[in-house]
């Protein structure tokens, strides 16, 4: 079924709309709460929470991409339920190594009021240099500090090795260390 098909249903309050969002849709939010998490049942929970949000949130809302839509509520699930279930001494998945590997980029301030100015102008920094970057260099970043896909994973779908993939990510790192630096970010 299209989006905007679904969209409809949505908007007619037809409880279709949630069997063909997950028709359509599980696999690739599923994709990412288990990313996140690591745990299958965790992840389909994180799922089926996304159809309620969805729900909740069409009307008044009306996505432009359906995809990108629920992949973001999917997504910020997952990163609560992970640093809920981080609080309980639990976790995994390939958050925590994204967020391992980034720490030495991007160090965050917490707790003060102007966090949330610096995030955004943190994150327009990063989506800039990506710009600047060869096309599949940012992808490979993309995919593994958004998707938080795997390197094994993003490695066969880039076709070159996981030390290659590594070695991508780490210059990446690198590079973008230095200009968050020159744009007086860190």
């Amino acid at each position: 079924m299209e989006d905007e098909a679904i969209l409809a249903l949505y908007w007619q309050r037809d409880e279709e709309a949630l069997a063909a969002t997950a028709a359509k849709y599980g696999g690739y939010c599923g994709s990412i709460a288990r990313q996140i998490l690591g745990d299958p049942g965790d992840a389909e929970e994180c799922v089926n929470d996304t159809w309620l949000h969805a729900w909740n949130a069409i009307p008044p809302h009306r996505p432009p991409r359906l995809s990108l839509f629920l992949g973001k509520i999917t997504r910020e699930l997952a990163i609560n339920r992970w640093n809920a279930g981080r609080a309980q001494k639990r976790g995994g998945g390939e958050y925590a190594l994204a967020l391992e590997e980034l720490r030495e980029v991007v160090s965050a301030r917490r707790g003060q009021p102007e966090e949330g100015v610096e995030a955004e102008l943190l994150g327009r920094a990063i989506s800039d240099f990506l710009r600047t970057q060869p096309p599949q260099a940012a992808s490979i970043f993309v995919r593994r500090y958004y998707h938080l896909c795997p390197i094994r994973q993003i490695a066969a779908e880039f076709a070159i090795s996981e030390s290659k993939t590594k070695s991508i990510l780490f210059r990446m790192r690198k590079k973008l260390h230095t200009y968050l630096e020159g744009e007086e970010l860190l």
